[in-house]
């Protein structure tokens, strides 16, 4: 055990971030809603989407303005705000939906859903990192884990629930559960004490510094500091071309299946239900491999594959090698969020790593509404996917000469940290 006891259990802390993650990952199952309000409302596709899209952009905002007051009160205040948020936006699109408001739906389902989103999305991570200072990556990955595969719960049982009892129903019904769940997680959440080390790390030398430190050579910034700094904002254009790669998948997995490779529209359908798991276990799966070869190689490794993976994906005929190769690319989607908040925290230190982290989110938000509206031009334009899919090959080509430049930049920031510390040290 620490020299410093705890009073919570760091596993019961990751549980928590899942029950939070996968409430608010039930986002991932938007479509589910999409027929039903057609029918029931009358409502075009393209204004039900909106609202995902609305979601998905206050999301990002809101994790980069509320950062830091996650910092300032705490994991367990911010969870229980998204608590409330995330159910008010629920219930309130239910609500919406026996008023027949399209324009009180975008606002309930998103603005005030997405906001509860984006600070449920934060709340838990910057604590993850302190409870698990010696699996950064593998703890991180856990509860963004829950995120990607929140459509696997939401998903089978909102379908039941809509068919049973109607769309609006099904609103109310989820909106309470997600409360509770997100309420109980946030109620455990907690920093450990001041001190506190896990056991295995207590015996090592500077054990206190490496547990909130930044990497070797680098030094710990604030969140202010790190957005002002160039290797914030390569990490920022890094993440927003991994989701936009990945993104324009998850919106067109289904058709590309069909017009590439001749998939039946039953089997496109059922082929695409997988991606959540892929989404899911990739987060925890890459995450805690980053732990080990480090997170910028893992990164590269996201680049090199998905640069194979789209350039071959116009050549391949057989529906479950296609399908093969999008799962791929949705494992490296998932990681990278999974991997980002360690990323930041090897960056930075982990003192600010909530407020830097819903800053580089905004990637997410710019990604979520440009990698599908380019698809769709393209395609549009076009008439295929092959010219969508090379386009978007091209800009992992710039991803990856971007994580080969930010290795190059930490790597020289590391070797002047050791030259200023050996000169200290000779002066001594």
């Amino acid at each position: 055990m620490s020299s410093v006891e705890a009073s919570k259990n760091r596993w019961l802390i990751a549980l928590s971030a899942v029950a939070i993650h996968l409430s608010i990952g039930s986002i991932y199952a938007y479509s589910i809603y999409q027929i039903p309000l057609n029918e029931s409302q009358g409502w075009s596709t393209s204004s039900v989407t909106l609202a995902f899209s609305i979601a998905v952009f206050v999301l990002g905002i809101t994790a980069a303005f509320l950062g830091k007051y996650v910092e300032e009160y705490g994991p367990r205040v911010a969870g229980l705000a998204a608590a409330v948020l995330y159910g008010l936006g629920m219930v309130g699109s239910g609500l919406s939906v026996q008023l027949g408001s399209l324009p009180l739906f975008l606002a309930t389902f998103g603005v005030v859903g997405g906001m509860g989103i984006g600070l449920g999305y934060i709340s838990p991570i910057g604590t993850l990192v302190e409870w698990f200072p010696d699996r950064r990556g593998m703890a991180t990955g856990l509860a963004v884990m829950g995120f990607g595969a929140g459509a696997l719960l939401t998903g089978p049982l909102g379908n039941f629930l809509i068919q049973g009892y109607g769309v609006a129903t099904t609103f109310f019904a989820l909106g309470a559960l997600y409360f509770v769940l997100m309420a109980a997680g946030a109620s455990y959440l907690k920093k450990p004490p001041e001190g506190w080390l896990p056991s295995g790390m207590e015996g090592e030398e500077n054990a206190q510094e490496k547990a909130k430190s930044a990497l070797s050579g680098l030094n710990n910034l604030s969140a202010v500091e790190a957005r002002t700094s160039p290797r914030f904002w390569m990490v920022w254009l890094i993440i927003f071309i991994n989701v936009s790669a990945g993104i324009m998948l998850l919106a067109f997995a289904s058709p590309m299946l069909q017009q590439i490779a001749g998939a039946s529209a039953t089997t496109a359908a059922f082929i695409t239900g997988y991606i959540g798991i892929f989404n899911g276990g990739g987060r925890i799966a890459w995450s805690t491999l980053s732990d080990y070869i480090g997170r910028t190689t893992t990164y590269a490794a996201f680049m090199v594959i998905q640069i194979a993976a789209f350039f071959v994906m116009p050549a391949l005929t057989g529906v479950w090698i296609l399908a093969g190769a999008i799962f791929l690319v949705i494992t490296c989607y998932g990681g990278g969020f999974a991997c980002l908040p360690a990323y930041l925290s090897d960056l930075f230190g982990t003192e600010d790593v909530s407020a830097i982290h819903g800053y580089a989110l905004t990637a997410w938000s710019v990604a979520g509404v440009a990698g599908p509206q380019l698809a769709s031009f393209v395609l549009e334009s076009t008439g295929n996917y092959t010219t969508a899919l090379y386009v978007v090959n091209a800009a992992l080509v710039v991803g990856l000469v971007t994580v080969l430049v930010l290795r190059w930049r930490i790597g020289k920031l590391q070797d002047e940290g050791a030259a200023r510390e050996a000169g200290a040290a000779a002066s001594n």
